[in-house]
């Protein structure tokens, strides 16, 4: 028996299943429940919310976050052989998991789901990146989601919460930062997956703002921080020469020196060089 729950233990599950981790879908399942459960209660209270899951696989942090007390978790898995396994979840817990087999790129979530809403995740290392982008980015804000607590690797955890000046801070971050607050919750060592990664990783939690830091046209800034940090290395009067013809003014009048680099530029000189593109 488990700490958490009724159910057989993740190794049994697992075994019983055949579920063997598969690279090629970026999978590395957490064994332990206690340590799943720990994850979950970093999503904060789940008892009045719906919980959006992406790759359950065989429902370790599905099992937290049912047991911390999320009202219903909806669960978009992609591998087929992990189906049985969370339908005995199911079971278990009557009518608060609802278990989609398909990809979550192109599954819309939201009329499977009642506000509010929140993002858990150990998400597949193949798509984390891609998906958090999409969150990050929607047509209107405030979005669907009130917070996502999402594992990634290490690596791309520092680069969502770096700051100005260091080597990690780039496009990631302020996506990040412009319209939520962005930390890391927890780390966990490659020993705490079945296989083994072979990088560290690291839990981070975002709570969307009501609205951005600063001013500024999504599509715009976009434009111009991914202009900026795809060249990195050249000064921004050079790296950002095609995003307007005089964007040295436009540099100045933001109050950034066009011999700087991108990632000197603090998310509010993005946002007032943004403001500065749209004012042409």
């Amino acid at each position: 028996m488990s700490a958490i729950d009724d159910l057989p233990p993740l190794r049994q599950v697992i075994a019983d299943h055949g579920l063997s981790a598969r690279k090629s879908l970026g999978q590395n399942f957490l064994l332990d429940l206690n340590l799943t459960a720990k994850i979950a209660r970093q999503a904060g209270d789940l008892s009045e919310c719906d919980v959006l899951e992406i790759g359950p696989g065989p429902g370790g942090l599905t099992r937290g976050l049912l047991s911390e007390g999320a009202r219903k978790v909806l669960a978009i898995e992609k591998d087929t052989r992990c189906i049985p396994a969370l339908s005995e979840i199911a079971v278990a817990y009557p009518g608060r998991l609802e278990v989609i087999n398909g990809d979550a790129l192109e599954i819309d979530p939201l009329s499977h789901l009642t506000p509010p809403i929140r993002i858990a995740a150990n998400l597949p290392y193949n798509v984390g990146t891609e998906l958090l982008v999409r969150w990050l980015t929607p047509k209107e804000w405030p979005p669907f989601w009130q917070s996502l607590t999402l594992m990634f690797q290490r690596e791309v955890a520092e680069r969502i919460v770096a700051q100005p000046g260091s080597k990690a801070y780039g496009r990631l971050a302020i996506l990040a930062q412009w319209r939520a607050e962005a930390k890391i919750v927890l780390s966990l060592p490659p020993g705490a997956f079945t296989p083994p990664p072979k990088v560290n990783s690291a839990v981070v939690h975002l709570k969307s703002l009501e609205k951005p830091r600063f001013e500024a046209e999504a599509a715009t800034l976009s434009r111009v921080v991914a202009a900026a940090f795809n060249q990195r290395r050249k000064m921004l009067r050079a790296s950002l020469k095609g995003v307007a013809p005089d964007i040295e003014d436009r540099l100045l009048a933001a109050g950034i020196k066009p011999t700087e680099r991108a990632e000197q530029v603090s998310l509010e000189e993005f946002c007032a060089l943004a403001r500065q593109v749209d004012a042409i």
